[in-house]
């Protein structure tokens, strides 16, 4: 979705329009309760997904495991999600002045401090939540472990 489109989708979305982001390498149960409790939180959600090489700049050659076009494929599946774009900077910063949201979404391995685009959303009078981790669930150590074992 190219942001000036962005824009005209959030100009028709009647309610409030969260927005959240991440890699979503290897979808588990983590991701889907960022994106449940982020979806509750409004009327409308849009994920954001960070590029392949976004994401090979972040987390190395080896990652992501699944191309963007299969993550934003499954992550478009998924109900409880409105839409989805892709992001090629390292941060989301341009989607979210685009997109102007009125809630901002991460997960718990985020401070309020360290969430990107927070201060801009508080600034136009949106809200920032950040949601508890889902114990022993990560894409990260998902990965590890299948190396490990092979």
């Amino acid at each position: 979705m190219a942001w000036s489109a962005a824009r005209r989708w959030r100009d028709a979305v009647h309610g409030r329009v969260v927005f959240t982001n991440g890699v979503f390498d290897l979808l588990h149960p983590g991701h889907i309760d960022v994106i449940t409790a982020a979806r509750s939180r409004g009327d409308a959600l849009v994920v954001a997904i960070n590029t392949d090489a976004s994401v090979r700049r972040l987390k190395g050659p080896d990652r992501p495991v699944h191309p963007e076009a299969d993550r934003a494929y499954v992550l478009a599946a998924l109900e409880a999600v409105d839409a989805v774009v892709l992001f090629a900077e390292d941060t989301p910063l341009e989607a979210i002045l685009a997109l102007r949201p009125d809630v901002l979404v991460k997960g718990g391995d985020y401070t309020m401090e360290s969430v990107v685009g927070a201060r801009e959303v508080r600034g136009w009078g949106g809200e920032v939540a950040i949601i508890p981790l889902t114990p022993d669930h990560s894409t990260t150590a998902t990965i590890e472990r299948l190396r490990a074992e092979s």
